[in-house]
């Protein structure tokens, strides 16, 4: 068992956990295109202090995948948060949090579909496991509340996310063999600009709302925890142990966010918390004890 894997992806959905929270909170004190686009001013001018000997050294690398990086950046960073924040105008985060859930099921599939990537019925029981859990927390022990959540553009909005960042997770087996500052940099200056035309857009509609005080706090953790560190983490997840089992671990976004919530807006914890907790854990240990196995 790669203890080091488990460790990152754990504090990676920690953090997502928190961006989730966060865009909610968000609701109000700054739009979401605006938000989108600023988080990665902030990570840009981050990563310029660190990367830049990197770049240099990478350059012909990246001169040649320049078009994959790209892509990294405006699907997997921009795309996805951009409709995760717009999703949480319309929708509640309890139903974003259960339709990211999702997101393991999509990457199984895309895998088989695409590289026929075997997934052993251990995995399936894993990923049941982990679902249930996410299922308890947000229904907050009751299931039978599950059938009153209406389904609304803001649940459209997170679906297509999660099929955004599922074809994000999967497509990282094709990225170069570049140092992960350069990978991260290029991907991050990309979503910087794939952002653009959003907020501009968002201008132009008259939705934007510059930022409050509350706004600014929520910038600055979206530019530096979920735009800079969780990245640079979750892609060396998965070079650890592989998209499919990676992807295992985002069950854990839902829990998290639950318990962040219970910090931050002060919601009370409940047995059943503690219960979903230890029932997506073990469900992610089921998964990986029961994947299978690699010839050789």
């Amino acid at each position: 068992m790669n203890i080091q894997a488990y460790l990152i992806l754990a504090l990676t959905t920690f953090i997502w956990g928190g961006n989730s929270v966060a865009g909610k909170i968000a609701v109000g004190h700054v739009s979401p295109m605006l938000l989108t686009g600023m988080r990665w001013v902030i990570a840009c001018t981050l990563l310029l202090a660190i990367a830049i000997p990197q770049l240099r050294k990478d350059w012909p690398l990246i001169r040649r995948h320049w078009l994959l990086l790209f892509s990294y950046g405006a699907v997997g960073f921009t795309a996805f948060n951009a409709s995760l924040y717009s999703a949480l105008q319309y929708t509640s985060a309890i139903n974003a949090v259960i339709e990211q859930a999702a997101i393991p099921m999509v990457i199984f599939a895309m895998n088989f579909v695409l590289f026929r990537t075997g997934v052993s019925l251990a995995q399936w029981f894993g990923f049941a496991l982990t679902l249930f859990a996410v299922a308890l927390t947000t229904s907050h022990g009751d299931l039978s509340t599950l059938l009153s959540l209406d389904l609304n553009r803001g649940d459209a909005l997170m679906m297509f996310a999660v099929l955004v960042y599922a074809g994000y997770t999967v497509s990282l087996r094709y990225k170069p063999g570049i140092h992960w500052k350069s990978l991260i940099a290029v991907s991050a200056f990309a979503a910087l600009l794939s952002s653009v035309p959003l907020m501009i857009w968002e201008n132009a509609s008259g939705a934007m709302i510059w930022p409050d005080a509350t706004g600014w706090i929520i910038v600055a953790y979206a530019g530096i925890f979920p735009s800079l560190i969780s990245q640079i983490l979750y892609v060396r997840g998965v070079e650890l142990i592989g998209p499919n089992r990676a992807g295992l671990f985002i069950n854990l976004i839902p829990i998290f966010g639950t318990l962040l919530s219970i910090a931050l807006i002060g919601e009370t914890l409940h047995t059943f918390h503690i219960v979903a907790l230890l029932l997506a854990l073990v469900g992610i240990a089921v998964a990986e004890k029961g994947r299978p196995k690699v010839a050789g």
